[in-house]
């Protein structure tokens, strides 16, 4: 079942203290009982209804978002993994995987350098010779 959003707790808890009954909150907003009531029980122990911090890795910064989104922007042919240390001195290393979800997120795609053999003047000549050649060739 989704969250609660912020913003319904509290009037969760409105309708809990003008006396509706903890079953008719909770279809009201769409949630489980048990949900309104740990709801209930948190304010009462914390006197406030936004949720407890977890642990676990931080989510990176929205500085180190425009980072990864401008150095793509620069360099196109970067790779992911290349692209993952960033200025920061506090988290300097981001993964590859956090820098391929930022550019999805951004609608940017990583791009790759087309890899053919070089022309020489040469190749161009003999080019040109057999398509002069054969330019009144016909099905």
């Amino acid at each position: 079942m989704p969250r609660v959003p912020a913003h319904l707790h509290k009037h969760a808890l409105g309708m809990l203290q003008g006396g509706m009954r903890t079953a008719d909150v909770a279809s009201a907003i769409n949630c489980n009982v048990r949900t309104v009531r740990r709801l209930r029980q948190r304010y009462r122990e914390t006197g406030r209804t936004a949720d407890r911090p977890r642990s676990g890795k931080l989510r990176v910064t929205p500085a180190q978002d425009r980072y990864i989104r401008t150095s793509h922007l620069r360099d196109k042919y970067r790779m992911a993994t290349t692209a993952r240390v960033t200025p920061e001195m506090h988290n300097p290393s981001i993964s590859a995987q956090t820098v391929h979800n930022r550019l999805r997120e951004a609608g940017l795609r990583a791009c790759r350098p087309v890899i053919r053999q070089v022309l020489t003047r040469h190749h161009r000549q003999q080019r040109r010779l057999w398509s002069q050649t054969h330019r009144r060739w016909t099905r």
